[in-house]
């Protein structure tokens, strides 16, 4: 066999035996999580609170808003058909 052949096997019963033990320890970890839990008594809120450093799907605060349909920008990505071209200073919100 060559040396390609026999990393790639090397490769492939590693990531069985990585599996066999990470499903050992994961299972362990549970438990003890299960334990701090109950001794805690803390709940999903405790240890997942909503508002960490940045919230899942946040997009940010608004910056630019359309004065005619209300629409609004934050300043990031693909500018709307709203702006493009246009000075954006006059959309600003707050100004």
């Amino acid at each position: 066999m060559n040396d390609y052949q026999t990393l790639l096997q090397q490769k492939a019963e590693l990531d069985a035996r990585i599996a066999v033990v990470m499903k050992a320890e994961r299972a362990g970890a549970a438990a003890e999580v299960r334990a701090l839990v109950r001794e805690y008594q803390l709940t999903e809120q405790d240890v997942f609170p909503a508002g960490g450093a940045k919230a899942r799907g946040s997009v940010g605060v608004p910056k630019f808003r359309d004065p005619e349909s209300g629409a609004t920008w934050t300043g990031r990505g693909k500018p709307p058909n709203w702006i493009v071209g246009k000075d954006r200073e006059i959309f600003l919100i707050g100004k």
